[in-house]
């Protein structure tokens, strides 16, 4: 049973976060939410940046197995596309934390730490699918070239939805959809002939 409460407090806290900005919620309104007291959500949870916290720790689980390289083999821009569509929608389950990102990272030094690891490891598997890329011929591009596509990818993808909402669009999909077309022909300049007449047959399916 609690158990079973502790998850209906960080699910109530997850949608409620995405929905209404995580500084506008308070653990009060939680509780509200929940119908239960605050005293049985301070059981489970010291306060609201514990909430955060745990909240953070399954983000990051998510991510990483999003950011996971293909096993035993280079990757081709199938992979990619995957790839691509379980980081964007693990950023947009927990979209609150890059929305708010600048204030939750001010005030948690731990998660300051940890989102710039993850950074770090995301910077890493960029490059590392680059250069796998390159090597399985789909790709050709210099050592700097490749430096910039593989930075270009991460920031693109890091906050594409937040550039999506300023914009007004309020579909997941949509946004999802067209931030993964911009990481993919971001790359088309560096695609050999073939490869990018396979993109753009890609991107024509994937937009129909």
């Amino acid at each position: 049973m609690a158990r079973q409460t502790r998850k209906r407090i960080l699910d109530a806290s997850l949608a409620m976060f995405n929905a209404q900005g995580e500084p506008n919620v308070t653990t009060n309104h939680i509780a509200d939410e929940l119908e239960i007291s605050p005293g049985n959500l301070y059981y489970h949870f010291r306060n609201k940046d514990d909430i955060i916290e745990q909240l953070f720790g399954e983000y990051e689980q998510r991510i990483d197995a999003a950011l996971a390289a293909p096993e035993g083999r280079l990757p081709g821009l199938e992979d990619v596309w995957l790839q691509l569509h379980l980081v964007f929608e693990c950023i947009w389950d927990y979209r609150f934390l890059y929305r708010d990102l600048i204030d939750i990272l001010s005030r948690n030094r731990r998660l300051r730490i940890r989102f710039a690891r993850i950074l770090k490891r995301a910077d890493d598997r960029a490059h590392l699918v680059m250069r796998g890329l390159t090597q399985a011929g789909v790709m050709r591009a210099s050592a700097a070239e490749l430096d910039a596509a593989a930075t270009n990818i991460l920031v693109i993808a890091t906050f594409w939805l937040n550039y999506a909402s300023v914009r007004g669009e309020k579909d997941e999909h949509v946004a999802i959809r067209d931030g993964i077309v911009q990481v993919m022909m971001s790359l088309a300049p560096f695609l050999r002939d073939a490869e990018r007449v396979h993109l753009n047959s890609l991107t024509r399916a994937y937009l129909d």
